[in-house]
């Protein structure tokens, strides 16, 4: 029996068989195998799993709408004109040029009110917001009738009431007798202790006239105001609109010239902007007034609003072109939760459109034909359109219109702004609010940060882990590396509440210091370095092996002490005595406390020990054997590290960058904390920024559940995962082509 060799025991048949210990051994390796397969394997399920779930929760963001007709009802020997839609779509309220408001159940057609306002209309409207149904005669007498849908519960069944208030009447000329000939269009506003009407004259012009009430709140004495105007208009007159607060009066004509009446100035000479050539046959204003939609006679549809200008007053301005229709647009109903409208063409044709995101997000036949009425139910989850004779509702579904891939990674003009421009910003204190979901602010601030973090842990991380493998003494070793890796159980949230509160604040009083720091630790460092190597051979002979560590440590810290200790009057002599005041006046940046240096420095600190602990192994792993041929062949120590050992510990240390970029990126409490969380698109190192991962901790707890926040913010999540995945891909790929070109070394 060869010597070493286990004696083989043998069973009762005679046959040979292992030890104990030797059996013991090959179970316990088959158990260790395959915890390792099923733990790969549950990793791989659980990366699968967290994929599986953004995606679902990400998929009814690109379901198609979808407009299909509910219910359909005669009302015979009537053409509607004007339409209101109760919120539970199950009456529907109309008003033709016959003068009579009538109120439709639609679930058989029957009549539940009705209610006559004058013999005949030249011309009629709807105020949705109000839920008024009005019409103007020949001789400027408006009339307006507000609708109410009352609901109740009988039995479990809720039951809807409809009812029709008391008239609501305006004169648009004091003696009807002597007045000009009212033609039409009419936009009406009657909300509250306001009412509003203006009609188009049948020999040009527009008349308008403003009644408002106010209440002395001290004596409860009312006060009304009436006011009548006639607006010159250079051409006929084919479409109205009034904004809510009854401040805007726009007016479309006959050649295809928009205007836009101030009414608080007066009668000032209306903006005129032409829109294209063909007639205006429709407009309308979409929640919180600002945007106007405008469709023409040949089928253009666009959207225009008021945008501010460097030199004078803001002007009407084309934001937006949607596709063209077939026919002429007559009928333009605006949603009054969001910026989705319907749209009926003069051909038949029906759209759902929303204004923000451009989309087109319906297109189909009409069920009744040409439509004389449209409206869009308050919940803007149903439509109601009109033919001669009948009526019709319509189930409207839509499934984040906001969103669309031009409003989350292109330019997106919103209302108000100069131009068009990235915008993070989800919410506001007002229900007319545009939401504004680009992920472009956000994806930079996660780079940014990430860069400005490497900038310094790179460096730091790679040269300290060399310096420590090839160059530090054994005894020292033993400290520094375990003192380095414990860094990496700090708390970032730590990390973060210092960087905010102790590091921002120094760094803006002290940065003309931290500038003088990046020269003056170099030179020390190296000056340290260059005086120890000029010291007598027996004064080191006489110091423990390693003490040229703390010889430059000395050194470095004596550095920024005399930074420190200059801070004031470098900035005196360099930046007039304030580095930020010189910084926005010579530049225009301005100069945020918190910042992308103090993120930097701050995820620095966070990100060394990862790099640091990778890098170190890749180093101590490169086989001695190289080490020892290069310097048996004449190559002092650093020409070895460099040349041999860096080249072959390259993969590594390529994996751990790629490691620490990682955590950089997913980084989001020192972000959250040390940038004063600011979602704005700039490169500068000297404001704030918003990153994926700190924007979802921050905006998830208020996002409604399946609402389109709530939508985006897992888009950005599985945006972060697809970065993370593409670079971790990458990088593999790379130290693998690393290993394969340096393995032969």
């Amino acid at each position: 029996m060869a010597a070493g060799t286990a004696p083989r025991r043998a069973d009762a048949s005679g046959a040979a068989r292992l030890p104990d210990t030797a059996r013991r051994r090959i179970a316990t390796e088959r158990l260790a195998s395959v915890a390792i397969r099923a733990g790969g394997l549950a990793v791989i399920l659980a990366i699968t799993g967290i994929f599986a779930f953004l995606v679902v929760e990400i998929l009814p963001v690109l379901l198609p709408a979808r407009v299909a007709l509910a219910h359909d009802a005669a009302l015979a020997g009537v053409v509607p004109r004007a339409l209101l839609l109760d919120e539970y779509r199950t009456h529907d309220a109309a008003l033709g040029r016959d003068g009579v408001v009538r109120v439709v159940r639609l679930e058989d057609g029957a009549v539940r009110a009705e209610q006559a306002l004058a013999d005949d209309f030249v011309a009629v409207a709807g105020d949705a917001e109000h839920s008024v149904l009005a019409g103007v005669a020949r001789d400027g007498r408006i009339a307006a009738a507000p609708v109410a849908f009352t609901a109740s519960f009988e039995e479990q069944r809720r039951v809807v009431t409809p009812s029709i208030g008391a008239p609501i009447e305006l004169a648009l000329f004091d003696d009807a007798a002597a007045a000009p000939a009212v033609a039409g269009p009419l936009a009406v506003r009657a909300g509250g202790d306001a009412q509003a009407g203006a009609a188009a004259l049948a020999g040009g012009g527009v008349a308008l006239v403003q009644r408002r009430s106010e209440r002395n709140a001290f004596t409860g004495e009312t006060t009304e105001s009436l006011e009548r105007r006639v607006l010159a208009t250079p051409a006929p007159v084919t479409a109205l609109a009034l904004d809510p607060k009854q401040e805007q009066l726009y007016a479309g004509t006959a050649d295809g010239r928009l205007l836009r009446f101030d009414l608080r100035a007066g009668v000032a000479e209306p903006e005129s902007v032409d829109a294209g050539g063909a007639a205006i046959s429709a407009l309308s204003l979409l929640i919180g007034g600002r945007t106007l939609v405008v469709g023409q006679a040949d089928g253009a549809l666009s959207s225009w609003f008021t945008v501010p200008q460097e030199n004078g007053p803001a002007r009407l301005t084309r934001t937006r072109d949607y596709p063209s229709y077939p026919g002429a647009v007559r009928a333009i109903a605006p949603s009054q939760r969001d910026r989705a409208f319907l749209v009926a063409a003069d051909d038949g044709t029906l759209g759902f459109q929303y204004s923000t995101s451009g989309r087109t997000l319906w297109r189909g036949d009409s069920p009744l034909g040409p439509a004389t009425a449209l409206a869009l139910a308050p919940k803007g989850d149903g439509g109601a359109i009109a033919a001669e004779g009948r009526l019709a509702s319509l189930d409207v579904r839509a499934s984040h219109p906001e969103l669309s891939l031009g409003s989350l990674f292109g330019k997106v003009w919103y209302e108000g702004a100069p131009r068009p421009e990235y915008v993070w910003q989800s919410s506001s204190g007002d229900d007319a609010f545009e939401p504004k979901l680009s992920l472009v602010p956000l994806v930079v601030g996660t780079l940014k940060g990430t860069f400005y973090a490497l900038l310094l842990a790179v460096p730091l991380g790679v040269l300290g882990a060399m310096y420590t493998s090839q160059f530090m003494h054994a005894r020292l070793q033993r400290w520094v590396k375990p003192g380095v890796e414990i860094m990496a159980a700090l708390p970032s949230v730590v990390l973060g509440f210092l960087a905010a509160l102790w590091l921002a604040p120094r760094v803006e009083r002290l940065f003309s210091a931290f500038l003088a720091m990046g020269v003056a630790i170099p030179v020390a460092a190296i000056a340290g370095g260059w005086l120890w190597s000029r010291l007598p051979k027996r004064w080191v002979a006489r110091v423990p092996d390693g003490t040229e560590v703390l010889w430059i440590g000395v050194a470095i810290a004596a550095a920024m002490a005399l930074c420190v200790s200059l801070s004031a009057p470098l900035e005196r002599a360099l930046f007039g005595g304030s580095f930020p005041a010189w910084l926005e006046t010579s530049t225009g940046l301005p100069f945020d406390q918190r910042n992308a240096v103090v993120v930097g420095i701050a995820m620095g600190f966070a990100v060394i020990p990862i790099i640091f602990a990778i890098s170190e192994d890749a180093f101590s792993n490169v086989p001695a054997d190289l080490s020892a041929g290069s310097l048996a062949l004449g190559a002092n120590r650093w020409q070895t590290v460099v040349r041999v050992v860096l080249p072959t510990a390259s993969p590594g240390i390529f994996s751990a960058i790629m490691v620490g970029f990682g955590r950089a990126v997913g980084e989001t409490m020192i972000v959250l904390m040390a940038t004063g969380n600011t979602p704005i698109l700039d490169w500068s190192p000297f404001n704030g920024f918003r990153t994926l991962s700190a924007n979802i901790a921050v905006e998830i707890p208020e996002a409604p559940h399946g609402g389109t926040l709530y939508r985006t913010l897992f888009l950005a999540a599985l945006l972060l995962f697809a970065m993370t995945f593409a670079v971790n891909t990458a990088a593999e790929l790379v130290r693998h082509r690393l290993r394969r070109r340096y393995g032969r070394l």
